[in-house]
């Protein structure tokens, strides 16, 4: 996927995207919002051809010419009023609703990308870091649109008037362009320099939630690092701030000097109506008027289209680029996941690195992993073992060779579709503070709410006697921070996040990353033990139809790993032994020594 920023989609399409995804969701709304904002303009555009009629009006004792001066000047107040008063109360409304469609878009496509590549990419987390601050606000696109939109028409009103006394007048439009010029090329240098700053000021926020934040709190104060945090995020934020500060000031120079253009060409064409043309009062008046409200006129409007392409065109494009990423990892996803294993799992020469890395976690891995099979991963830490099981969660894609399920490549797998007969728990587990029930019962969202069913995940977790300490069982809050919320302890949680993995049913691949590292080595074993004999139950009946599931545990601790049908050592990234425990442990190889070692800590 391109990096650089200026491989983010083109401005407009982009931004004709994010419209597109304001009408889908309010279509009404955004129509009536757009109507009166262009209504909302003409009053006030013509307010200089009303001076004109009144300043000609007056010496000539023309009563047509001052009755019509005085019901527009009339008018124009009170229609401004309700007009803006109308526009602000409907686009309120509208900008609260499509605030929350947004949102909700960005939310999920982001919970929907294909894997987690981009939150290992430096350039992708600011990218997506400056999405998440902008998506609060890019509802304003749309009302700076229409804004803009209502500007441009007071313009275009104001240059025709100018126009009807000497069309050499619409020449005041063309010093207006110097501008135009500095106002759109400003906030895209300035948005510029800010992504660079960007990681700094990731940096900074980082180290201000750090420093003021409970999970940390302990830490940093028994350490005594607060002071250095604070130092650390104020040098980090002014690393950031200075060279946008630098870009402000010199883009400012520039728009002074391109506003002292336009200031030279009004006094010209105040100037040449009252000399040159010798015209009327009123139409000098009119010049003055309107040539002094083509300038405001003129700032309003590049002023919004700065906004535009600062922020809003800027947040549109990077909305665009991640709806552009998330489809691009289904690109090739042709094939059917199958409704059982037959011929298993194939690792072929599978390599891998993380972005932006170039050293090799896993280095050229083969191996088949049996239809109804338990197997154990094991080796030290950084030998690859996570990795491999979140190649096959379709985290990442391997950087060479390929995952075959059934003989199909696992790429060609919806990533969806293949997550929903997977399941399992992780180490590095989340805590959903939700009610017990929903904690567990969001391992399988259909069943969420199907009680019987996160009642046997929580028994077939062993976290009965969790539960049971809840003062209201399933239905307790968890997490202190809410109503009658209560906290639990790192082992409860890991027991529930156990059950959580435990939700589904069928899966084809079930993955056991150690998820029970917070309990002893017994109940750790006793649980899995249960487990991978019902798991050998499901793979005797495979044949006849059941879903030949493969059953993959990650543990340090061999005594519950040497229950496997197979076993797979890593080392150094690279695959040294598979076999059964009995098979490895007669070889004397890698296997045997670390689990030598193991037994005699025991003793």
């Amino acid at each position: 996927m391109r990096s650089s920023r200026d491989d983010l989609p083109p401005a407009l399409p982009a931004m004709w995207r994010a419209l597109k995804r304001g009408y889908e969701a309010e279509p009404g709304f955004l129509a009536v919002s757009f109507g009166l904002s262009l209504l909302a303009a003409l009053p006030d555009a013509l307010f200089a051809l009303w001076l004109k009629l009144l300043a000609d009006g007056v010496p000539a004792h023309d009563r047509r010419l001052v009755m019509a001066s005085a019901v527009g000047l009339g008018v124009t107040a009170p229609a401004t009023w309700f007009l803006r008063v109308m526009s602000v109360r409907i686009q309120r409304q509208f900008r609260e609703r499509v605030t929350i469609a947004l949102e909700s878009h960005v939310a999920r496509l982001q919970a929907s990308v294909a894997t987690i590549e981009h939150h290992e990419r430096p350039e992708y987390l600011n990218r997506l870091a400056m999405l998440r601050d902008q998506v609060f606000v890019l509802d304003h696109m749309y009302m700076s649109l229409f804004s803009t939109c209502g500007w441009i028409l007071r313009l275009g009103v104001t240059v025709a008037l100018l126009m009807a006394i000497h069309p050499a007048l619409a020449l005041l439009a063309v010093f207006a362009i110097p501008t135009v010029f500095t106002a759109a090329w400003r906030p895209g240098v300035e948005r510029a320099v800010q992504e660079r700053s960007a990681p700094a000021n990731r940096l900074a926020r980082h180290l201000f939630v750090t420093a003021t934040t409970a999970p940390p709190g302990k830490e940093v104060r028994v350490t005594g690092i607060g002071d250095r945090l604070v130092a650390r995020r104020r040098a980090a934020w002014e690393r950031g701030y200075a060279p946008v500060a630098a870009a402000r000031r010199t883009t400012a120079v520039w728009q002074a000097l391109a506003w002292s253009v336009f200031g030279v060409g009004f006094l010209g064409s105040v100037a040449f109506t009252a000399l040159v043309l010798q015209a009327t009062p009123g139409a000098v008046l009119l010049v003055l008027a309107a040539g002094s409200r083509l300038s405001a006129y003129i700032g309003a409007t590049v002023g919004e289209i700065g906004f535009l392409r600062g922020i809003w065109l800027e947040g549109s494009r990077r909305l665009a680029w991640l709806e552009d990423y998330v489809a691009a990892q289904d690109e090739h996803a042709d094939a059917t996941v199958p409704h059982r294993l037959l011929e298993g799992i194939r690792f072929e020469r599978v390599s891998f690195a993380y972005p932006g890395t170039e050293r090799r976690v896993l280095e050229d891995v083969s191996l088949h992993l049996k239809p109804g099979s338990v197997v154990a991963i094991v080796g030290e830490n950084g030998a690859g073992k996570t990795t491999l099981v979140k190649l096959l969660c379709r985290l990442y894609r391997p950087t060479s060779g390929r995952i075959l399920v059934d003989g199909v490549d696992l790429t060609r797998l919806p990533a969806e579709t293949w997550r929903s007969r997977l399941a399992g728990a992780f180490q590095d587990f989340f805590r959903f503070e939700f009610r017990a029930r929903q904690t567990v019962g969001v391992g399988d969202l259909p069943r969420l709410d199907d009680e019987p069913a996160v009642v046997v995940a929580v028994a077939r977790a062993g976290a009965d006697d969790v539960v049971a300490r809840l003062a209201a069982g399933l239905e307790t809050q968890l997490g202190p921070t809410w109503p009658e919320g209560v906290e639990v302890s790192f082992g409860q949680w890991q027991k529930l996040a156990l059950a959580r993995g435990f939700m589904r049913d069928c899966p084809l691949l079930l993955v056991l990353d150690e998820p029970t590292a917070a309990l002893d080595a017994e109940t750790e074993h006793a649980l899995f033990e249960r487990y991978a004999a019902a798991a050998r139950g499901k793979s005797k009946g495979a044949a006849r139809g059941t879903d030949g599931r493969i059953t993959i545990l990650v543990s340090h601790r061999f005594s519950t790993v040497r229950m496997a049908d197979l076993i797979v050592v890593l080392d150094g990234s690279r695959v040294v032994e598979v076999g059964a425990h009995e098979e490895l442990m007669a070889q004397g190889g890698h296997y045997a020594e670390l689990y030598g070692i193991q037994a005699a800590a025991y003793r």
